[in-house]
């Protein structure tokens, strides 16, 4: 990947197109992890609708040992999403490059830890559900908040269900039939209406990479994951790295 595309990509200056190719690269890696994922933990870590609902069937039904797991992923989601945050605004505060690449080196850390150590951590349990879930759902809320947050939540990575919702409403305005004397016009957003149907595209090309990976090779099919995010991401944190370093030797 050439150096000035990555420095575009995830660095601190953004454009409408870094943040579009971004998004499909992400969509990618959050499909392949929901997919791939699911063979693993037996559940889908991105979808939070799913965890809330089954959490109040649970409670119905009286299996409270289930609302506690729905609990668990949902509070790991949570808590990435909020890391994610923490670390844009830290870095923001300090002027950093990388202040979006640095939550994709941490989710590419978490991956590699998820490959290597995945066998190990499905043992033990964490907040009322097995380490890998957590970890899984963690990534999850985390790499959907950094999305959102670098392209004023008009991308989304992992939540499907809004990005088919809007595929319809602009498909809605698509096929509209406009009255001739209509002042008030309607007109679908053309442009709008081909990054969703890409992002659902990607999302959709990465479950099917992610489930056959975990299928043959197991834990770690994440590395290869792990590895395209710090492509994406290592070029603004070395920039960083390089100008501390100048700095320091100035002094």
């Amino acid at each position: 990947m050439p150096i000035h595309y990555a420095r575009r990509l995830t660095g601190r200056k953004r454009s409408a197109t870094a943040n579009r190719h971004l998004g499909y690269a992400l969509a990618l890696v959050a499909g392949a992890i929901n997919a791939g994922g699911f063979l693993a933990v037996q559940q889908y870590t991105s979808h939070m609708t799913g965890i809330v609902s089954a959490m109040a069937d649970n409670i119905a039904l009286g299996a409270f040992e289930l609302v506690l797991s729905g609990a668990g992923g949902l509070l790991s989601f949570l808590l990435g999403a909020a890391c994610s945050t923490v670390m844009v605004r830290y870095s923001r505060r300090r002027g950093l490059h990388s202040e979006y690449a640095l939550p994709l080196l941490l989710e590419a850390i978490l991956l590699l830890c998820f490959g290597f150590l995945g066998t190990a951590m499905a043992q033990i349990t964490g907040l009322f559900v097995p380490l890998t879930v957590m970890l899984l759902c963690f990534i999850m809320g985390l790499q959907n908040a950094l999305i959102t947050k670098l392209s004023r939540a008009e991308i989304r990575t992992t939540h499907i269900t809004g990005i088919v919702t809007d595929i319809g409403i602009e498909l809605g305005k698509l096929v509209y039939w406009n009255h001739r004397s209509s002042s008030d016009r309607v007109m679908a957003d053309r442009e709008r209406l081909g990054l969703l149907a890409l992002l659902l595209l990607f999302f959709f090309l990465g479950g099917v990479l992610g489930a056959f990976g975990f299928k043959h090779l197991g834990y770690v099919s994440t590395v290869p994951l792990a590895l395209l995010l710090v492509t994406l991401a290592g070029v603004p944190a070395l920039d960083d790295v390089l100008f501390l370093m100048r700095r320091h030797l100035r002094r």
